[in-house]
C-alpha cells in the first residue's frame, strides 16, 4: 500500500471507525487514459484512482449523499492534491 493510500486509510480509520475498510489503488488501470498521463506531467503521485469501500455506524440515517459527502469532506486535502478520482462504496 502507497502512502497516499495509507493515509487515506489512517484518516478514514480515526474518523469513522469503521466496520469495514477497503482502500484500493486503481491507478494502474488508468495509467494509459490521456488525464492520468497528464496528472502525472503536472506534478501529481502515480497514486491517483481509489476505490474506497466503507462501512460504519456513523452513516446509519444518512442518505446516500450525506454519506458520501462526509467521506469527502474527510479527504478533502487529498481530493484538492494528490487523489484524481475516487470512486465510492458506502455501506450504512
Amino acid at each position: 500500500m502507497g502512502i497516499i493510500a495509507t493515509t487515506i486509510k489512517a484518516k478514514l480509520t480515526s474518523r469513522f471507525n469503521p466496520t469495514q475498510l477497503e482502500v484500493i489503488d486503481e491507478s494502474h488501470q488508468h495509467a494509459h487514459h490521456a488525464g492520468a498521463k497528464a496528472h502525472i506531467d503536472a506534478g501529481g503521485a502515480a497514486e491517483s484512482h481509489f476505490h474506497v469501500v466503507i462501512s460504519a455506524e456513523e452513516f446509519t440515517g444518512l442518505s446516500r449523499l450525506s454519506a458520501h459527502r462526509a467521506v469527502m469532506d474527510t479527504l478533502s486535502e487529498e481530493l484538492a492534491g494528490p487523489v484524481h478520482a475516487l470512486r465510492l462504496t458506502v455501506k450504512r
